[in-house]
């Protein structure tokens, strides 16, 4: 196993000669295959041309695109050459990449063809793919860009930024997480040693901009898995990829897989039978969800899991004893971070505010001197998640504090209201948001998918939580919805239906 020392430097070359790397559905001429030894010499090439551009090391290297090969050629590749690279969420509006774009200090941008009329004025662009024939000054065809050729990949300083992974921004401005190379060469290795994945192929439709794609493609590689690349997620383009490229491990948020579950004339007829495992994270997983990925997916484990931009994604684990993980768990903590439930002034409490120390956590946040860091005087992280601890030491996610209301004196999380509402037979998907109200402060209401060929009620829905919750928590407004909307991360989009509730009851 190769010793890794820069995170853009995670190819064996002698492992994985003959591997394919790359079967990319992205681009503009179809489905594209690299091997590894192309993949390899295409990252020298574009670290070579990064190193000639006359910039200093450390300083930020843009990339607003869509998933595709050259996106991860040329995010590894500034590492290699010891730049930062900072993908851009290119479903931002124009106003917030341009922001995460001047705030990084970004001194070069990548884009695809799509993108180039969102560059910044006088912004050096190299274009990904089939450029415009006629490019504006100051942009190179990526092709033209690469130089070919050897390259040694320098090394890092201890703490030294890798990378720039810019949060949403939708309660305020984006905030740039600081990840150095060490704290994500330890991710890799921690997940490489968890599970030997170099004989997966894995099919990833979640953005490069987040964590989630981006951690994993780091472990593919660095595993010599192969990378079922597309584009962007859609529910029937994701079925049609894994039975046409066999894919064997999936990893997505709890949305991508309900909407592809809805796909039931698509699932009827394609062998889903090469998916051995299927991991979940960045939102929270409900039973009924559990339920009918089983029924469509028999053959594969599924975990749920957790991680967060700020403290990467190996936080919990297997239990060292053996113990299986209840479904609903996020696993038991990892032999090498350390965690606690803060409640107050308890700082081992059953259910409370996850704090953790652990070698994946960010430097900081970039240029934002204003906010105060998330860290405790004793040098735990304050991830603003709330958990729940059960005898044997599995946790399981509560809901954010920044999602938590208080209703006549009492305290709110969505996601216990969605579980439960979840556990309806006739419900599918649910998200509960908070309006506010004279007297309580703030009380719940509920958007609900109903499943295929139920019915139900608001009125049904509101004695089925009256009846297995307090009466606080019930949904005092109860909306069926064809869909519910994402946000860029493909994650439930709970400030459009915040919006939407306070719209519907101001009629």
């Amino acid at each position: 196993m190769k010793t890794l020392s820069n995170l853009g430097d995670l190819i064996d070359p002698a492992a994985t000669a003959d591997r394919l790397a790359l079967i990319d559905l992205g681009g503009e001429s179809g489905p594209r295959q690299l091997s590894y030894a192309e993949f390899a010499a295409s990252i020298r090439a574009a670290a070579r041309a990064l190193s000639r551009q006359g910039l200093q090391r450390g300083e930020r290297i843009a990339i607003l695109s869509a998933n595709r090969s050259e996106y991860l050629v040329a995010y590894l590749g500034a590492m290699q050459a010891g730049f930062v690279p900072v993908p851009v969420n290119h479903r931002f509006p124009r106003e917030l990449s341009d922001f995460v774009i001047h705030d990084a200090g970004a001194r070069l941008l990548f884009c695809d063809a799509e993108r180039l009329a969102a560059r910044p004025p006088g912004m050096p662009t190299v274009v990904f793919g089939t450029a415009p024939q006629e490019l504006p000054a100051g942009a190179t065809p990526f092709a033209d860009f690469l130089d070919p050729g050897p390259f040694e990949p320098v090394l890092p300083a201890p703490d030294e930024p890798a990378m720039f992974l810019y949060t949403s921004g939708s309660t305020g401005r984006p905030k740039g997480v600081v990840l150095s190379h060490q704290s994500h060469l330890w991710v890799v290795e921690a997940r490489r040693r968890a599970q030997d994945v170099s004989g997966h192929r894995f099919l990833i439709a979640a953005p490069l901009y987040h964590m989630n794609a981006l951690g994993l493609s780091k472990l593919a590689i660095a595993s010599g898995a192969t990378i079922v690349l597309m584009p962007q997620f859609s529910s029937l383009g994701y079925i049609d990829a894994i039975a046409r490229y066999r894919c064997t491990s999936l990893t997505a948020v709890p949305p991508m897989v309900a909407m592809m579950l809805r796909e039931r004339e698509a699932l009827a007829r394609t062998d889903l039978s090469s998916v051995a495992f299927l991991r979940m994270g960045s939102a929270p997983v409900s039973p009924s969800l559990l339920e009918e990925i089983h029924k469509a997916l028999p053959q594969a484990v599924v975990l749920n899991a957790y991680g967060s931009t700020e403290a990467g994604p190996v936080i919990f684990g297997r239990h060292p004893q053996g113990l299986p993980q209840p479904p609903l768990s996020v696993g038991y903590p990892h032999p090498e971070v350390r965690l606690r439930l803060v409640d107050g002034d308890d700082l081992d409490a059953r259910q409370g505010v996850l704090q953790l120390r652990s070698p994946g956590v960010m430097l900081g946040y970039h240029n934002r001197p204003e906010i105060r860091m998330p860290f405790t005087d004793d040098g735990y992280f304050v991830s603003g998640d709330v958990f729940r601890r059960d005898d044997d030491g599995f946790h399981y996610f509560v809901g954010r504090t920044d999602d938590m209301f208080v209703c006549g004196g009492e305290n709110i999380y969505p996601g216990e209201v969605e579980k439960l509402l979840e556990s309806h037979p006739d419900i599918a998907q649910a998200c509960v948001v908070p309006i506010e109200d004279d007297i309580k402060g703030a009380k719940p209401v509920a958007f609900c998918v109903l499943r295929e060929g139920r019915a139900s009620s608001a009125e049904d829905i509101k004695r089925y939580t009256l009846a297995h919750a307090p009466a606080y928590r019930h949904p005092r407004f109860v909306w069926f919805e064809e869909r519910l909307p994402l946000a860029a991360t493909n994650k439930i989009d709970r400030k459009l239906l915040q919006d939407m509730a306070r719209q519907r009851t101001q009629l």
